[in-house]
C-alpha cells in the first residue's frame, strides 16, 4: 500500500491531488511570498516528476507551457506522482526580471540557506522539500539576454538513463551539457537525482513553436514513463549534440544574422555581419566549422565580445 509523502507539512495520499502553498518569506510591504506547487498522486505505484518553470522570472515560455499542462489535466498520471511549480520565482517575473530579489541568480544559489537571501530560500525550498522526493524532473527555461534558443533538451546524456529520457522527451536537440556550480541539475545530481533542461524561445516573450515543442515533450515524457496516454508524435529527424559554443563579436556596432535558429551550417560559411554605426567598418561572421545553429543573439546592437550564434556540433 502507498503511504502519503509529506512537502513541508502537508501530506499527500496516493490518488490526492491539492496545490501546497509553500512560504518563503515576505516583501518589504508585508506581503506574503509563496510558492504554488500542485501535486497529483494516482492511486497506483510509479515514479515521481517534478515538472518546473519560472526558476528564471523573465523566462515565460516554461510558465506558459505547465499553464498548459495543467489546464489539460496531463500532469494527472495514470501512476506514480507529478510536482508541478509553474512558476518558482514570482518576483522575477512580476518584475520581468531573471533574478530574484537582490540580483540574485535562484540557478546558482543551490543548495540554498533556510536562512539565505530570497534566492537561496527558493533554492533551499526546491533542494530539501522537492528533490529528495522525486525520480527524474524537467527544468523549463528560454534563452537569456535577448538570446533565442531553438527548443533543446540538455543534459548529461552520458549519465543514468539521460539519453533515453531524452529521445522520449524528443527535442529537435539534445545536447551533452556540463553542470554549473550553484545549479540545480549540480544539486539533483549529488542526491543522484536527474534533471532535464528544457530551453525553448527568448526570454519576455512567448514563442508557439517552443511552447508547442514542450508541451508536447512533456506528454511524451511522461507516456514513455507509463504516466500519461495518446502521445504527439515525435518529428522524425532528432539531432544529439556533444558539444555547444558561442561564436562572439568581433568588433562593438550593429550585428546582422544571415542564419535562423535551427539551421545547419558548413565550415567556411558566412553567418552574419558586425558593422560600426558611421558605414566605415565591416566584419564579417564566418563559421570555423559545421554544425547546428541552436541559440542566436536577437538584440543587434553588440559590443565586443558578445555572444552572437551558438553552434552545436556532434563532433
Amino acid at each position: 500500500m502507498l503511504e502519503p509523502f509529506f512537502i513541508g507539512q502537508s501530506a499527500i495520499g496516493p490518488g490526492e491531488s491539492r496545490v501546497i502553498q509553500m512560504p518563503l518569506g515576505s516583501f518589504p510591504s508585508g506581503a506574503l511570498v509563496e510558492v504554488p506547487i500542485h501535486v497529483s498522486r494516482s492511486a497506483d505505484p510509479g515514479p515521481i516528476v517534478l515538472l518546473m518553470a519560472g526558476l528564471h522570472g523573465d523566462e515565460i515560455n516554461g510558465v506558459e507551457i505547465l499553464r498548459r499542462v495543467l489546464e489539460s489535466g496531463l500532469n494527472v498520471p495514470n501512476i506514480g506522482s507529478t510536482i508541478t511549480i509553474p512558476l518558482l520565482n514570482a518576483f522575477g517575473f512580476i518584475h520581468s526580471t531573471r533574478d530574484a530579489v537582490q540580483s540574485k541568480d535562484v540557478n546558482r544559489s543551490f543548495p540554498g540557506s533556510a536562512n539565505g537571501s530570497m534566492a537561496s530560500r527558493m533554492a533551499h525550498l526546491i533542494n530539501r522539500s522537492i528533490l529528495p522526493l522525486i525520480d527524474v524532473g524537467i527544468d523549463l527555461h528560454t534563452g537569456g539576454a535577448s538570446r533565442y534558443n531553438y527548443p533543446q533538451i540538455r543534459a548529461e546524456l552520458n549519465r543514468w538513463n539521460n539519453l533515453e529520457l531524452a529521445k522520449a522527451f524528443a527535442a529537435p536537440f539534445s545536447i551533452q551539457a556540463p553542470l554549473r556550480p550553484g545549479s540545480l541539475r549540480q544539486a539533483a545530481k549529488q542526491l543522484k537525482k536527474s534533471i532535464l533542461v528544457y530551453e525553448g524561445g527568448e526570454s519576455q516573450r512567448f514563442d508557439e513553436t517552443s511552447i508547442s515543442e514542450g508541451y508536447q515533450g512533456i506528454h511524451r515524457f511522461l507516456s514513455y514513463l507509463g504516466m500519461a496516454n495518446n502521445p504527439p508524435a515525435q518529428q522524425k529527424n532528432l539531432h544529439f549534440l556533444k558539444s555547444m559554443s558561442w561564436i562572439r563579436s568581433p568588433m562593438s556596432g550593429l550585428f546582422q544574422s544571415f542564419v535562423e535558429a535551427g539551421q545547419w551550417i558548413h565550415k567556411k560559411q558566412t553567418l552574419g555581419v558586425v558593422t560600426d554605426i558611421h558605414g566605415m567598418t565591416r566584419q564579417l561572421i564566418v563559421a570555423k566549422k559545421e554544425g547546428f545553429i541552436i541559440g542566436l543573439n536577437c538584440n543587434p546592437v553588440v559590443h565586443l565580445g558578445d555572444a552572437l550564434i551558438n553552434l552545436g556540433t556532434e563532433e
